[in-house]
């Protein structure tokens, strides 16, 4: 019988292990060892080798006396047996113990002190300790790390490769869930973003038992305290739209919404940089420096990133600490939202920029989630590709849906939340035909929702979705506003728009009677 306990400690306490390295002493031993080089900002840049995004058909959670009654098993959650766990951890804690060193971190998960997650990170790669440092919450000493107890443990080892024959799995790569062990077991992959969400499921399955509602949204608040949540998956725009110079970042990716408000559930951001330029995203392109770590960014010789540079992939990552941005607000919590941002990527290009939604239909449309899953987010994805993504993260969510949509439901009327639609992607034809939203004009649109302004104009219905438009936006030119105004064809856009809508009953025919009044009052 496996003592995961025990194999995890022989680890941790080997006299080559390192614990709780600065960042100075990582960036030595990534580069000492090949794994990373400095660029001229002095952020650490790594190549992730072949697999340069997520691999979510490779994840997989334990089904025991713990997990099975409790997780919405299905295409996302999909089991195994506890024998195949065992089988796995045996052979990778076996790989690992013959390393000549290991790196360790000690820190935590959720800056709410009453439900924060202690967390322990084992690492075959240093980098890769640099970057689960850099996105988990840092405790403030090295004594206070080391006094962390676990409560869940990650253990990495990106150059163990399972056969999948053998050891049971979908292919060389796995990333394992135990619930009643608490462990997360990853190999086989080099992409560090598989630890970060992994903790964010982990966060997912945890926090709502507790009465809080996890997200997979950023945040940021204004001088008046006005709290702003932008919900949306990967390359929408939650990074680039909380970074917002006139307001303090609260987080850019996960977060809790509790009695007393909402918390970050780490402590840095993980932001896209596939063209990242100082002019359109300042904040973000100067907390790239030391203590940052890149991923699959093309540099030159001198040590220059390009970051127009796909080669790669089109999934080149910045990982920096909350801190590294001007006005992050450090503990990363505030209070209630007033204003939530749904923001989706429509590659059919015809949903507007910006509409105002309804209790109802904000129901609707995060359990929805449609967006377009963007190039290179996950293994195999080359152009976007529309897809109904459950409460914009069921990527990462173990229980059922309805279990996160009506706990927002509830904190949207208790709060009295103003929640809108924001379409970040494309405008004047689908993919390949028109173009990608104009960033300024997005900004401009959602610091008026926020600030409220939009509330004191007029909107017009839209005949196809049945969506409130805003009538004029300061700022917008206002012949983008209705996205049939920007298309050549009134009837090519009509086409595409009820192919959309149809993709969207259909999709929410899955959810059951149980949500059947949600379609009713919320849907087309």
């Amino acid at each position: 019988m496996v003592n995961h306990k025990s194999l995890i400690e022989g680890l941790v306490n080997k006299p080559s292990t390192h614990k709780q390295l600065s960042n100075a002493e990582l960036v030595e031993a990534s580069i000492r060892r090949d794994e990373a080089v400095l660029t001229n900002t002095g952020a650490l840049r790594a190549q992730t080798g072949e697999y340069t995004g997520r691999s979510p058909k490779d994840r997989f959670i334990v089904r025991d006396s713990v997990s099975d009654s409790k997780i919405d098993w299905g295409d996302v959650n999909q089991p195994i047996s506890q024998e195949v766990f065992d089988n796995l951890f045996d052979k990778v804690t076996t790989y690992l113990n013959d390393k000549e060193e290991l790196f360790v971190f000690n820190g935590y998960a959720g800056a709410d002190p009453h439900t924060q997650l202690q967390l322990q990170v084992v690492n075959e790669f240093s980098w890769h300790n640099m970057f689960a440092k850099t996105m988990f919450i840092r405790p403030e000493t090295k004594e206070e790390a080391l006094a962390i107890d676990p409560e869940f443990t990650i253990v990495s080892a990106p150059t163990f490769k399972a056969d999948p024959k053998v050891d049971g799995t979908g292919s060389e790569v796995f990333v394992l869930v135990s619930l009643e062990k608490k462990i997360i077991l990853i190999g086989g992959t080099e992409y560090g973003g598989e630890m970060k969400k992994s903790i964010f499921s982990i966060m997912n399955y945890l926090l709502p038992e507790q009465g809080v509602l996890s997200m997979h949204c950023s945040a940021n608040v204004g001088e008046n305290k006005d709290v702003a949540l932008f919900f949306g998956l990967s390359g929408t725009g939650k990074t680039t739209l909380s970074a917002d110079p006139e307001r303090d970042l609260i987080g850019d990716d996960e977060h809790g919404w509790n009695d007393d408000g909402v918390f970050n559930i780490e402590g840095g951001c993980y932001a896209k940089t596939i063209n990242l330029s100082e002019e359109k995203e300042p904040e973000i392109f100067k907390a790239i420096k030391f203590g940052s770590v890149l991923e699959n960014v093309v540099i030159d010789e001198n040590g220059n990133a390009d970051y127009d540079d796909d080669s790669l992939t089109e999934n080149t990552r910045a990982v920096y600490p909350l801190d590294h941005i001007d006005n992050a607000r450090i503990p990363s919590v505030a209070g209630h939202p007033k204003t939530i941002i749904f923001l989706t990527a429509d590659a059919f290009g015809v949903l507007p920029p910006i509409a105002k939604l309804s209790k109802d239909q904000a129901m609707y449309h995060f359990l929805s989630g449609f967006t377009s899953k963007l190039a290179g987010t996950e293994r195999g994805v080359t152009t976007p590709q529309p897809v109904f993504s459950t409460c914009f993260g069921s990527p990462f969510l173990p229980l059922h849906a309805t279990v996160y949509a009506n706990m927002l439901g509830d904190l949207i009327d208790k709060h009295d939340v103003n929640v809108y639609l924001v379409n970040t992607g494309w405008t004047g034809g689908e993919y390949g035909v028109g173009k990608r939203m104009n960033l300024a004009h997005t900004r401009s649109m959602v610091r008026r929702a926020i600030s409220g302004e939009l509330e004191l104009g007029e909107f017009a219905e839209d005949e196809m979705f049945g969506l409130s438009i805003p009538k004029s936006v300061t700022g917008v030119p206002e012949n983008i506003l209705a996205p049939i105004n920007t298309w050549e064809s009134a009837d090519a856009y009509n086409e595409k728009a009820q192919a959309l809508k149809e993709q969207f009953i259909e999709n929410f025919k899955k959810f059951g009677s149980e949500s059947a009044a949600i379609a009713e009052k919320g849907g087309f």
